[in-house]
């Protein structure tokens, strides 16, 4: 009797789940659900525009989805279209992969300000979220950016990049059309620890100063290094070349500076409160100073910028999945070796988790694949104690006949590769590889075309 798998997320993680749990069993049968009508979750829309070469992981990706034996079903909302209990009566095990999709809460006084964002809403609307908004004000000429890793980087550089330059992506035209209209001048990173402690890729790093008409200022005084500084410089890598990367901006005559944009790198710098009554005017800083372990701590000087815009990029959070249990302290999901636990601390039968939702919103995107691994060992050893029974099957079948009767608008894998059509086809009259399609209603009109293929899940 061949085993059946539902999978909430049609991520990355979710992906490389599905990848390894067909790889490892040959029999099995996987449906991925999705609530967006598009897959590849966090590639699609989390990956700046101009960085096309991490966008390609969406090939490798596609190569799985394209497995006869893992299935699709996009536009299915987990506790409206669906519940995790129907799902764990039509399956054998149930895996959720839902990633992390909100801004971190940065806790000071004027963080809701009009004028205060988060990064990941930005994020959302540069590329094209169908549940983002479609507008962005882009009025401020002083922006101050506040994060120490990637994420800030993309925040600043698609704020301070010159519209033209995005025109070979795949960038809403939307968002085009905003972006060329900004009036910003100026962005400033603030960074609460020192340079030797940042959390960016050295690569990323270099993207921000490479752009046309951009000039990256940094203070000198800021990039003297104490011992953990030295300590990290000569330990790592990355931190070496990015030290190298510091020094070098640092190094630059400021009068030979010409570009109409400037970047301003800070460090040593903890936000304490947004300026302003009715809408940010500004925000206050404390200096901090590094012990030997490279922790910081306020020294009680305040520093104060004008600025009319600020985007906080402190981390995300995953949202709780209805029907399973979910920690607000640390928001993922309670689990060990990948299976879901319930209040009283034991696992749940057939519940499993992986990605972000799983351990929190940190590593790049390929380094969920170990995670996944994991988790799948665990479903594995798991399916292989359970015992089957003929009764067993047949409440499962009718439980996935049921599912499939209620998902007949449900995407299906044919439907997004029509809807992939679409995109392309607009983007080839631009020269590019695509023009992402944003509104859900027009994504689904190109996906729900009549085509051939039927939705049919839980099949055996």
């Amino acid at each position: 009797m061949n085993r059946t798998v539902a999978v909430v997320g049609a991520g990355p993680a979710g992906i490389y789940a599905a990848d390894i749990l067909q790889d490892r069993d040959p029999e099995v049968r996987i449906d991925l659900f999705e609530k967006l009508p598009a897959p590849y979750g966090l590639v699609r829309y989390g990956v700046s525009p101009d960085h096309p070469r991490i966008k390609k992981i969406q090939d490798a990706l596609h190569d799985v989805l394209e497995n006869p034996r893992i299935s699709f079903h996009g536009n299915v909302t987990i506790g409206t279209d669906i519940t995790v209990d129907e799902l764990r009566e039509a399956y054998d095990a149930v895996i959720i992969s839902t990633g992390a999709d909100r801004d971190a809460e940065l806790k000071i006084d004027g963080i809701d300000l009009p004028g205060s964002f988060g990064g990941a809403d930005f994020v959302a609307w540069y590329d094209g979220h169908p549940d983002a908004p479609r507008e962005w004000p882009l009025e401020a000429e002083s922006v101050a950016v506040i994060g120490a890793g990637n994420v800030a980087l993309d925040v600043t550089r698609m704020i301070i990049k010159h519209a033209e330059h995005l025109d070979h992506t795949d960038i809403p035209d939307s968002v085009e059309s905003a972006l060329k209209a900004n009036r910003v001048r100026d962005v400033h990173l603030f960074i609460r620890r020192g340079p030797a402690d940042v959390r960016f890729s050295a690569l990323e790093l270099r993207e921000l100063g490479a752009q046309h008409d951009v000039d990256v200022i940094v203070d000198p005084a800021d990039l003297e290094l104490d011992e953990h500084g030295e300590r990290m410089v000569k330990q790592f890598t990355q931190r070496r070349i990015m030290m190298k990367t510091f020094t070098e901006w640092a190094a630059i005559d400021p009068t030979t500076r010409e570009a109409s944009r400037r970047v301003h790198l800070h460090f040593y710098q903890q936000p304490a409160r947004v300026l302003g009554e009715h809408a940010v005017t500004g925000i206050e800083f404390d200096r901090t100073q590094p012990d030997e372990l490279g922790r910081v701590t306020p020294t009680g000087e305040r520093v104060t910028y004008d600025v009319q815009a600020v985007y906080r990029t402190v981390g995300y959070r995953s949202s709780p999945v209805t029907g399973v249990p979910f920690s607000d302290e640390t928001g993922t999901i309670p689990e060990q070796d990948g299976r879901v636990l319930a209040a009283d601390g034991t696992p749940i039968a057939g519940l499993y988790v992986t990605g972000w939702i799983r351990r929190g919103p940190i590593g790049l995107i390929g380094s969920t694949k170990s995670d996944a691994a994991q988790t799948i060992g665990s479903l594995l050893d798991d399916l292989a104690l359970a015992a089957g029974s003929e009764e067993r099957a047949a409440r499962q079948a009718a439980a996935a006949e049921a599912l499939s009767e209620r998902l007949r608008q449900a995407v299906t894998w044919e439907g997004w590769l029509q809807l992939d059509h679409a995109e392309r086809t607009l983007g080839s009259v631009r020269d590019r590889e695509r023009t992402k399609i944003v509104e859900r209603h027009d994504m689904l009109h190109h996906a729900q075309a009549p085509t051939e293929a039927t939705l049919k899940v839980g099949t055996r």
